[in-house]
């Protein structure tokens, strides 16, 4: 079954989530079957395997018009303010630091997106019933919070419920993302999504990030594992830094594996 948390299921705690993921390393393959997930300054991760089509590239945002829960209910992510407070799966509620924002424009708009700029479409009911509960559209190096994992949205496609959009009514895309103190999950369409890690020069207004809040902290860690098909993964507190033994690419095979038959059982 699949450990998808939601608002009305509880939070889980970091302990749970860092348990669930040594449990996972223990039967996780030997290290030499792993390549090295590495974070870009441009905020892309390489050597970014996957699922099904999709791949891990990309800035990691939601598309504008995405509900996001607030403690007064469900916002668009444009409406939001610095201060708003989110319930988070780790921290409970807490109140958004910075909104970061960008956009993308079609040099031709005769032709389609180029694959690396279209964002993962999670349909509703993907994840799980009602997770999400409408459809859910993120930059494909997003990670969504399953079975105690952070997983690349663009790893998980298997197009038929998650797929890469074709976006073809949009000569731009504009997307935005959350910024809390540290790493954390929100809700995005009742979907457990992960918060902004890390400020980047790809946002449009990082300028703005540095005038109030000066150089980010780059030792700023993962608020939970976060793996690829076929990566290496570590788990990283923010109290101790812990890294864990390797996670094997097999977890997510089995989390694929599992969203497939849910596909094939919804469609």
């Amino acid at each position: 079954m699949s450990e998808i948390t939601t608002p009305s299921s509880g939070a889980h705690t970091r302990r749970a989530v860092i348990s669930r993921g040594l449990g996972a390393a223990a039967a996780g393959v030997a290290a030499s079957a792993m390549t090295t997930r590495s974070a870009r300054a441009d905020g892309k991760s390489s050597g970014a395997a996957n699922i099904g089509s999709g791949n891990a590239a990309a800035g990691n945002c939601f598309l504008k018009g995405t509900r996001i829960s607030t403690a007064a209910g469900e916002r668009r992510i444009e409406d939001l303010v610095v201060g708003d407070l989110l319930p988070t799966v780790f921290g409970g509620l807490r109140a958004i630091q910075w909104i970061g924002r960008f956009s993308r424009t079609k040099s031709d708009p005769a032709k389609p997106w180029v694959k690396s700029a279209r964002p993962v479409r999670i349909a509703r009911d993907a994840l799980a019933p009602n997770v999400p509960h409408a459809d859910l559209y993120v930059t494909q190096g997003h990670a969504v919070l399953i079975d105690g994992l952070l997983i690349p949205a663009g790893n998980l496609v298997n197009g038929t419920t998650i797929t890469l959009d074709a976006a073809d009514e949009h000569d731009a895309l504009e997307f935005f993302h959350i910024k809390l103190e540290s790493h954390d999950v929100i809700y995005a369409e009742g979907a457990p999504c992960e918060t902004l890690l890390r400020v980047d020069e790809t946002m449009s207004n990082f300028a703005d990030y540095l005038r109030k809040h000066g150089e980010q902290d780059t030792q700023e860690v993962h608020c939970a594992p976060i793996v690829g098909h076929g990566r290496r993964s570590a788990i990283m507190t923010k109290a101790r830094r812990l890294v864990s033994p390797w996670l094997g690419p097999q977890k997510v095979d089995v989390i694929g594996a599992r969203l497939g038959s849910r596909a094939a059982s919804i469609l």
